[in-house]
């Protein structure tokens, strides 16, 4: 978080409860094409329902901010510390994850009641701040609303796993941006000189803890590939038996496959000859030029040994995102929640940002001297670093407002529902 020693200006309040309304409002925009039905399904156990997703992001600001600093404040409920506290061990006892899709009670209707009186509340506070605890309101209110950020994502991830796994295929929207038929320049190499450099946030701006401290690496001389891996690509990877030779995969992930029968990146599906994918927008053709998504990091690197490359290591994305400071790209704000085909190319590669998670050959682990928040919070990203990989980027699920070059997001290397993909990288 921001280092905010000093007491924050009324206008760097009011701007911050500016931000505070938007991103609230845009949580509760994501859920209003969503029947009362879809509220409550939890899909599979690292899916929420949506509405606990609305009450979780609330709960976290009455968790950290109101019961610390707002004296007058009063619960609507005090059993719902229990019901949304996520994983928060050292605040309290957590509810089972994998059975949130039990949680019938609060209804819908009492959700969106307990956001309404969380943000009454967050306006007494924000409107008149203990002078004392200001600066320390401001970081942990920045922390929130990007914590919200994150659950917005995670938002559509989870609905459209939701909505994939009933038959009749529900649209999520109808209104989605419409793609346009683009033909992608070919495939090359972007060339990175090796040596020491340095990755991590310098400290100007927000970053979460596990992103810094800034700090030195040494890099050997590499190439990135100029796009991130595509649909058609990967479609010539299942041809020529990807799926089936063993050779390809790590253990853990043929072992995976085998058990779990897949034979395909999630939500693709035969229709004769052809490939269809289920998105946010119904069942849809395939693009081929479009790049590949929701793959496990397993899928990733039996691709990547199919191609005669590799993944990228975190330090060489890193690296090359340097020279594209500031991220543009497909995010959540194109509204086509999907990736695209890129419509050309930059100096450097493209689509380093937006589209797809890409997955690195990097253990999510801490960097040298990682000092995690202080009390409850440190539990917010540390704890989780072990046996997960690290993915760069953002996709077309990420808020722009919410990405850059340093940014850690992090997932088992069984998981594929998020919108995750490759970009290959080799030996210069």
């Amino acid at each position: 978080m921001p280092n905010l020693a000093r007491e924050p200006s009324s206008r760097e309040l009011e701007h911050l409860l500016a931000r505070y309304r938007h991103i609230r409002a845009r949580s509760e925009q994501l859920c209003a094409p969503l029947e009362v039905e879809d509220y409550g399904v939890q899909s599979m156990a690292d899916v929420s329902p949506p509405k606990w997703h609305l009450a979780h992001v609330s709960w976290f600001f009455e968790a950290f901010i109101l019961q610390p600093f707002l004296h007058a404040y009063r619960a609507l409920d005090v059993r719902y510390d229990h019901l949304f506290n996520s994983y928060y061990q050292t605040h309290g006892t957590p509810f089972p994850r994998a059975s949130r899709g039990v949680l019938s009670r609060p209804t819908v209707a009492e959700v969106y009641r307990y956001r309404q009186h969380i943000d009454l509340a967050m306006e007494t506070l924000l409107l008149n701040p203990p002078p004392e605890h200001a600066s320390e309101i401001a970081r942990r209110l920045e922390l929130g609303v990007q914590h919200e950020q994150q659950h917005q994502e995670l938002l559509l991830m989870d609905i459209k796993h939701i909505l994939a796994q009933n038959p009749l295929r529900p649209v999520y929207r109808h209104d989605l941006r419409p793609l346009t038929a683009t033909q992608p320049a070919p495939l090359h190499w972007h060339r990175y000189p090796g040596g020491v450099r340095h990755i991590g946030h310098s400290g100007a701006g927000f970053a979460f803890d596990c992103e810094q401290p800034r700090h030195r690496v040494f890099v050997d001389d590499f190439q990135l590939a100029s796009s991130p891996v595509s649909n058609g690509e990967y479609a010539a990877f299942i041809h020529d038996g990807g799926y089936r030779q063993s050779a390809l995969w790590l253990a853990d992930g043929w072992s995976l496959i085998q058990q779990a029968g897949w034979q395909a990146p999630l939500y693709w599906q035969r229709d004769g000859d052809a490939w269809m994918e289920f998105t946010l927008g119904g069942l849809r053709e395939l693009d081929p030029h479009a790049p590949v998504c929701h793959l496990s990091y397993f899928e990733a690197e039996a691709f990547a040994a199919w191609a005669g490359a590799r993944l990228p290591s975190e330090q060489e994305w890193e690296v090359a995102a340097q020279d594209q400071p500031h991220p543009q790209g497909n995010f959540v704000e194109r509204d086509y929640l999907q990736p695209v085909a890129a419509d050309g190319h930059d100096d450097g590669p493209s689509q380093l940002y937006g589209d797809v998670w890409e997955w690195t050959g990097s253990a999510y682990r801490p960097y040298p001297g990682f000092q995690p928040l202080g009390g409850s919070l440190g539990e917010y990203n540390g704890k989780f670093m072990s046996g997960q990989m690290v993915l760069r980027g953002g996709c077309c699920a990420t808020p722009e407002t919410h990405i850059r070059s340093t940014y850690r997001n992090f997932f088992y290397p069984s998981m594929r529902w998020q919108f995750s993909g490759l970009r290959l990288a080799k030996e210069s």
